[in-house]
């Protein structure tokens, strides 16, 4: 996961660089850096099992919102066809993230992965 996270970081840098785009700051993104630090000092605070259990927890709200993101509010805005098809391409892989997120969250609560329900 964290190879897949650091080339779709990479390729994301690559595309502002050559579009010669620049990040700047937003309420959007002071937003979600406040989240990740909440979320941080939660973790922190917790040990073992109940670790393991808000962290993948976390994990597929996380990515759940991130697709949900990509796919209702970046892809339809995105003006620029290379910008909006390196969103298409990055969907899969979140979904992959997802994915294995609800198998290790069915694995902590015992469960087969035909067991886990839909969240």
């Amino acid at each position: 996961m964290v190879t897949d996270h650091s080339a779709l970081q990479k390729s994301v840098f690559d595309l502002g660089a050559k579009l010669n785009v620049t990040p700047a700051e937003s309420d959007t993104s002071k937003s979600l850096k406040a989240g990740v630090e909440a979320t941080t000092d939660k973790l922190k605070a917790l040990k073992s099992k109940a670790f393991d259990k808000a962290y993948i927890d976390n994990e597929i709200a996380y990515h759940q919102a991130v697709i949900d993101t990509v796919n209702k509010v970046l892809i339809p805005n995105a003006l620029n066809a290379e910008l909006k098809s390196a969103l298409s391409g990055a969907v899969p892989l979140f979904e992959g993230h997802l994915e294995h997120a609800k198998s290790v969250q069915a694995a902590l609560e015992g469960k087969t992965p035909t067991q886990q329900t839909t969240r």
